[in-house]
């Protein structure tokens, strides 16, 4: 059995009470690809790690907000993201936790 570490299974991205078009939505999300794709732009920042608004901002390709920014708790909860502590101001000046990837949390 090969051991994906991208990827989150599809019942936990809608809730049994949620509409059918909830369900029929988190199937058609390949998260495979996207939390690929979000972890390597964060890990890719090293040390000085990355905000959302910056994160989103190396992805323009991609036009929803949910799309990228729910990946981060996959990451997390898989360890391949670590918040820093620290936060910095986005676009709208509001502060946003730093993400840096596992490879660079020791360094």
């Amino acid at each position: 059995m090969i051991n994906k570490v991208f990827g989150t299974m599809t019942h936990k991205l809608f809730r049994a009470e949620d509409p059918l078009t909830s369900e029929q939505a988190a199937l058609a999300v390949d998260t495979e690809s996207l939390e690929e794709k979000v972890y390597k732009i964060i890990n890719a920042s090293g040390k000085a790690g990355m905000i959302s608004d910056e994160v989103r901002a190396a992805m323009p390709h991609v036009s929803s907000y949910s799309s990228v920014t729910a990946r981060y708790k996959a990451l997390k909860d898989k360890g391949l993201v670590l918040l820093t502590g620290e936060r910095r101001p986005g676009r709208s000046g509001k502060n946003q936790s730093v993400m840096i990837g596992y490879k660079h949390s020791n360094n």
